[in-house]
This record gives C-alpha cells, sequence and structure tokens, in this order.
C-alpha cells in the first residue's frame, strides 16, 4: 500500500484527494521528467523518431493516471486507462533498449529508469488488481 500512496510516515492513512497524491503517479512523473531531459542530448535527426516517441510514451503514462483517476465512476473505464499506463510504460521500456543499443544513452542511466518503470508497472498491476479501494 506505501508504493501506491495511502500509508503516511507513522502508518496512518492519508487522504488521497487527487491521482497526484498516488506516489506511483510522482515515480512516473519524475522518470517522465528523466527521460525528458536524457533525450536533450539524442542527436538531431532522432528528434522526430525516437526522442519523440519515448517523451511520448512516458508521458502518456501520467496523463492516462489523471484520466483513470477521473473515470472511477466506472470500474471497466477506470481499469481501462490503468490498463493503457501499462501499455505506455511498457512501451516506454522498449525505446530505453533502443536508446542503449543506438548508443544515445549509458546502460547504467537505462538500467536505472527501466528498474522505475518496473516499480511503476508493479504498481498499476496493484490497482487493476483492487480496484474496489479506489472507486468512488
Amino acid at each position: 500500500m506505501g508504493k501506491l500512496g495511502e500509508m503516511g510516515e507513522v502508518g496512518q492513512r492519508r487522504l488521497i484527494k487527487s491521482h497526484e497524491d498516488l506516489v506511483i503517479y510522482q515515480m512516473a512523473f519524475e522518470a517522465a521528467m528523466q527521460v525528458f531531459q536524457l533525450t536533450k542530448s539524442f542527436p538531431v535527426e532522432e528528434r522526430y523518431s525516437l526522442t519523440d516517441q519515448m517523451r511520448r510514451s512516458s508521458r502518456s503514462v501520467c496523463a492516462n493516471m489523471a484520466e483513470a483517476w477521473r473515470k472511477r465512476r466506472y470500474q471497466a473505464a477506470f481499469i481501462a486507462k490503468l490498463n493503457d499506463c501499462e501499455a505506455e510504460s511498457a512501451e516506454t521500456q522498449v525505446w530505453l533498449k533502443f536508446a542503449v543499443k543506438c548508443r544515445y544513452l549509458e546502460p547504467e542511466q537505462a538500467k536505472a529508469l527501466y528498474s522505475t518503470y518496473n516499480q511503476i508497472l508493479s504498481g498499476l498491476v496493484q490497482l487493476i488488481k483492487n480496484p474496489k479501494t479506489w472507486l468512488l
């Protein structure tokens, strides 16, 4: 539960008022910002391909999480948007692998971000498995 953001420092339940209060959202946002910073150094010929794809998919995780949060009235819609988050997270991981193979990213940089996306995916799976906790 702590990964999702509902436990406070002393084990007290923290009130989650918006998607931005979820630790998983905060992780995804920070990861997207890291992707943005790292892709600034990619070659200009990658601007409309790898750079754009990595930025788009990483940001989409956050955007879809915000949409999922607003669709909590309907379990199927909530889960569908969380599934979109999963897909975008996995897509970002694929782009990270391409960036390493193309030698645009150091393997250690990519490994750290890849690991963050694994944590995000794990949190998303937990949300999907327990949607009733979050429904309105």
